[in-house]
């Protein structure tokens, strides 16, 4: 008599999976013989673990990142709102992850961190990527990324590209908005500063949604993506001073002082200045979205699920 406790296998289920199965389709061999400690410690797994998922999610988001900005500069923007609504959601996972890291205390991390060398966070290619690509561009960085030249070149190509506000802003001068020339024929390998005529700009469109509700989403996007990576940078601070306290980095950094700086960048300062100004001598105007979405809200709405903070 079968136990009640054991489910058969249905007579359907293939057994003969030697060609193309779920472990050769994922690469699972290649993929769960990538954590090589240095140490024998207990902890060092968890360490591994949690840089290489966390390089994953980077993947994925450089992937929809890239694929937004092309989507934008091509004013094909109802797809490129999907792909920033998906980047949202992988931020979630990549914040919560810290969590775990913080259960790594300081005893156990000094018993295999002097064998990590100059090894660093600092040094991942895809996140100074990822922050090249959303506005925070430093050509200094470069010189970390000395030692392998394709790398290097990768970043290179990013700080020389235009950043996903960029091409928002190209985009709304192509929609007729008065977008000062200066910012749309620019250095692009120069980090966005703060322009006060662009505030303006952004203050209209917070006062008449309903006239513009795919660029006002876009906006809203946008500020959910920095706010979910200034999260991400203050849960970094944090655990990082949780494990090693004042330390300095072991890639030469002074620890959590320089990732406390961090929190005073932004990448589209001028979506944060506005809301200085929405609603002053506001008629009352309606901020709901239109009775009538445009195609670019219709796309979006399957991704977003609303504005997400």
């Amino acid at each position: 008599m079968a136990s009640p406790n054991l489910r058969p296998l249905e007579d359907g289920i293939e057994r003969d999976v030697a060609a193309m199965n779920y472990g050769s389709y994922l690469h699972l061999h290649t993929l769960l013989s990538a954590q090589v400690p240095v140490s024998d410690h207990h902890d060092e797994m968890l360490f591994i673990i949690q840089h290489q998922t966390s390089e994953l999610w980077m993947k994925l988001v450089l992937h929809e990142l890239r694929s937004a900005i092309r989507l934008i500069a091509s004013d094909d923007l109802g797809p490129a709102l999907k792909r920033l609504a998906r980047i949202k959601h992988i931020q979630k996972q990549l914040t919560d992850q810290w969590s775990v890291l913080a259960t790594l205390t300081p005893s156990e991390y000094a018993q295999f961190r002097g064998l990590l060398g100059h090894s660093s966070g600092f040094q991942s290619l895809q996140y100074r990527v990822m922050e090249f690509l959303l506005g925070n561009k430093n050509a200094a960085m470069l010189a970390v990324f000395r030692h392998d030249p394709d790398a290097q070149q990768q970043l290179r190509d990013a700080l020389d590209s235009p950043s996903v506000y960029d091409e928002f802003l190209k985009f709304l001068a192509r929609r007729g908005y008065p977008i000062p020339h200066r910012l749309l024929e620019r250095d692009w390998s120069s980090p966005h500063s703060l322009d006060e005529e662009l505030v303006d700009v952004f203050v209209d469109i917070y006062a008449r949604p309903r006239e513009q509700w795919d660029v006002y989403e876009t906006c809203e996007e946008l500020v959910d993506i920095e706010d979910n990576f200034q999260t991400w940078r203050f849960r970094h601070m944090k655990t990082v001073e949780r494990i090693i306290g004042y330390k300095r980095g072991t890639g030469g950094s002074s620890g959590v002082a320089f990732l406390k700086r961090a929190l005073d960048l932004t990448f589209f300062p001028e979506l944060w200045a506005a809301r200085t100004g929405i609603g002053e001598g506001a008629s009352g105007a309606d901020a709901g979205p239109p009775d009538s979405a445009n195609s670019a809200n219709s796309a979006a709405s399957a991704g977003t699920e609303g504005t997400q903070q």
